[in-house]
């Protein structure tokens, strides 16, 4: 009986110890490696989108803060 649950242990590590490598190979590949720079693009392009947003709505608050019209800046 002991030796049947030591066998299943290490059945269950071993399919651990499999997936968790088959993971790292795709990670490492060309694949994974496009997959990383894409997250990393979307992160950087919302990122830019919050700071946009913010200096926007900033802005209008600063022109309502000091009566400017927001017309002015169109005939410019």
């Amino acid at each position: 009986m002991k030796r049947l649950v030591w066998m299943g242990i290490g059945v269950a590590i071993g399919v651990i110890a499999f997936r968790k490598v088959t993971q790292a190979q795709s990670s490492l590949g060309p694949e994974g490696l496009n997959r990383a720079v894409g997250r990393l693009a979307d992160g950087v392009y919302d990122f830019a989108d919050a700071v946009r947003a913010g200096m926007r709505e900033r802005e209008t608050d600063l022109r309502t803060a000091l009566g400017v019209e927001t017309a002015d800046l169109v005939r410019r």
